[in-house]
C-alpha cells in the first residue's frame, strides 16, 4: 500500500473477484461492536433525513407551486457534489474519518435547527430553503465518502459486502418510516416540526461515534498531503474498465432516471390530485422495494455486472410504464418493482466499486463515484423540473426512464466487447437464460482478420 503521492499497486483491469456470502451471513457485520453503534445512529439520523426530504419538497411546492422550483431545490444541495466531490474524497484520504463525520454530522443538525426555527417562526421564504440544501450539500461533500470509505475501517474487509448491503437496507428501511410520519406531521403540525426531528436526529449518530473503540477499528494508513492525487485517482479509475463503466451508468441513472422528488410530487398534487398523504405513500412503497433490494444484495454471494446491468434495463423500463399508469394505484404498486431494481442497481454498483478498490484509493475513488450518481442530480432534477412544468410529469418520468434503460444496454455492449465476450441467447432447466459468454478462440480470430 502506498502511503505517499506515487500510484499505489492497482488490481489488474478486470472485475473483482468477490467472495461468496453465506445466505445465513445477512447479518454478520452487525457483530462488530463499533459497526453496531454506527448501524443504530444511522437508523435514527435515516428517519430524519427522509422526513426533511418529504418535508422540503412539500414546503417548496407550497410556497412555490411550481415543479422546477422542486428540481432547483434538489439540484442545489447535490451541486457542492458536482463541483467538488472530487476534492471531498481527496480530503478524506488524509483524514482521521471519525473525526470528519464528528464535524459534518453537526453541521447538518444544526442546519435542520435552523429551517425548522424559521419555518416554526412563519418567516421561511423559498430562498431559505435554497441556502439550507446547499449548505448540506456543502457537507455532504465529505461526509459521503467519509461514511462509505469508513465502513471498511469498521467491519474490515470480509464483512465489507454485507455490511454495504446492510447501509443500503438501514436507509431504505427509514424511507419506510420517514416520509410515513412526515405526511403525518406536515398535515397535522406542519413542516417545521419535521425540520425539527431531523436536527435532534443527528444526536444519535454523533453519540455512536463518540461511544467507538478506536483500537478496534482496521484503520487505514491515511495519505499525506501532496501534489497530483486528485490526478491521481482519476487514472487509477480510468485504468480499471469495471469501475470506469460501473461509474458511468450510475451517473446516468442518477441523473436522469432518480429524480423522483420532481416526479413523486408532481404526479401526487397534478395528475392525482391527492396530496401529500399520497406522496409519503409514493416513497413508502419505493422504499418497500429497496428495502427487498438491499437484503436480497445481502445474501447474494457476488456482485455480478451482469446482474447490475440487467437490473438498471429492468429500472428504466418500469418507470415507463409507470409513465402511462391510468390509476393512483396502479401507479403506487409500480414503485414496489422500481425501488427493488434501483436498490439493486445502487448496491451492486456500490460493492463492485469498494471491493475492487486499494484502500489507500478508497475515498477518492468513492469520492467519483459518489459525485457522478449524486452530483448528476443538479443537471437532471431542472432538466426533470423543466419537462414536467412544459410536457407534464408523465413525459419527464417516460424520458429518464427511456435515457436510464438505453444507457444500460449500450454499457452492456461495451462492456462486452472490452471483456471479449459475446451474447449468449438459450434455454436452461425449461428458462430462457440470456448471459455474456468468452468469444470462442476461433470466433477471436475472425474477429481481428479484418484489423489485420
Amino acid at each position: 500500500m502506498s502511503t505517499g503521492p506515487g500510484t499505489p499497486s492497482a488490481p489488474a483491469p478486470t472485475a473483482p473477484t468477490i467472495p461468496a456470502a453465506r445466505r445465513s451471513s445477512m447479518f454478520s457485520s452487525l457483530k462488530v461492536r463499533n459497526y453496531r453503534l454506527f448501524f443504530a445512529g444511522q437508523v435514527v439520523s435515516n428517519i430524519g433525513t427522509w422526513m426533511q426530504r418529504i418535508a422540503q419538497d412539500w414546503l417548496v411546492l407550497s410556497l412555490t407551486g411550481s415543479a422546477t422550483a422542486v428540481g432547483v431545490t434538489t439540484a442545489l444541495q447535490f451541486l457542492p457534489m458536482l463541483l467538488f466531490g472530487l476534492y471531498g474524497g481527496v480530503l478524506v484520504d488524509r483524514l482521521n474519518k471519525r473525526r470528519a463525520l464528528l464535524v459534518t454530522q453537526t453541521s447538518m443538525a444544526l442546519t435542520g435547527i435552523a429551517l425548522a426555527l424559521l419555518t416554526l417562526s412563519g418567516h421561511v421564504q423559498v430562498w431559505h430553503v435554497y441556502l439550507a440544501a446547499f449548505v448540506v450539500g456543502l457537507a455532504t461533500v465529505v461526509d459521503n465518502p467519509a461514511r462509505q470509505s469508513f465502513v471498511s475501517e469498521m467491519v474490515g474487509p470480509d464483512q465489507l459486502q454485507n455490511a454495504v448491503s446492510l447501509n443500503s437496507a438501514n436507509f431504505q428501511s427509514a424511507r419506510l418510516v420517514g416520509p410515513a410520519v412526515a405526511g403525518l406531521m406536515i398535515t397535522g403540525v406542519g413542516t417545521g416540526w419535521a425540520f425539527l426531528f431531523n436536527g435532534l436526529s443527528f444526536v444519535a449518530p454523533l453519540v455512536g461515534l463518540l461511544l467507538m473503540r478506536a483500537r478496534d477499528l482496521h484503520v487505514v494508513q491515511r495519505t499525506p498531503k501532496g501534489k497530483g492525487q486528485l490526478r491521481e485517482g482519476l487514472r487509477y479509475v480510468a485504468g480499471r474498465p469495471d469501475l470506469t463503466w460501473t461509474i458511468i451508468l450510475v451517473g446516468f441513472i442518477g441523473t436522469f432516471g432518480f429524480n423522483f422528488p420532481v416526479y413523486l410530487s408532481a404526479f401526487a398534487d397534478d395528475v392525482f390530485h391527492a396530496g401529500a398523504g399520497s406522496y409519503s405513500l409514493f416513497n413508502t412503497l419505493m422504499a418497500v422495494g429497496s428495502l427487498a433490494g438491499a437484503l436480497l444484495a445481502a445474501r447474494r454471494g457476488t456482485a455480478k455486472l451482469r446482474v447490475m446491468l440487467a437490473a438498471a434495463v429492468a429500472f428504466g423500463g418500469l418507470e415507463l410504464v409507470a409513465a402511462t399508469a391510468p390509476s393512483l394505484w396502479l401507479f403506487s404498486l409500480l414503485m414496489v418493482p422500481i425501488g427493488m431494481f434501483g436498490m439493486t442497481v445502487n448496491v451492486t454498483a456500490n460493492t463492485t466499486v469498494q471491493m475492487g478498490t486499494d484502500p489507500a484509493m478508497r475515498g477518492r475513488v468513492m469520492a467519483l463515484y459518489m459525485m457522478v450518481f449524486m452530483g448528476g442530480s443538479p443537471i437532471g432534477a431542472p432538466i426533470a423540473g423543466w419537462i414536467t412544468d412544459a410536457y407534464g410529469v408523465r413525459a419527464g418520468l417516460a424520458v429518464g426512464g427511456t435515457i436510464a434503460a438505453a444507457a444500460a444496454v449500450v454499457i452492456g455492449l461495451v462492456l462486452a466487447r472490452v471483456g471479449n465476450l459475446r451474447l449468449s441467447v438459450g434455454w436452461h432447466g425449461g428458462h430462457p437464460r440470456v448471459r455474456f459468454e468468452p468469444r470462442e478462440p476461433a470466433e477471436q480470430q475472425e474477429q481481428l482478420a479484418p484489423a489485420a
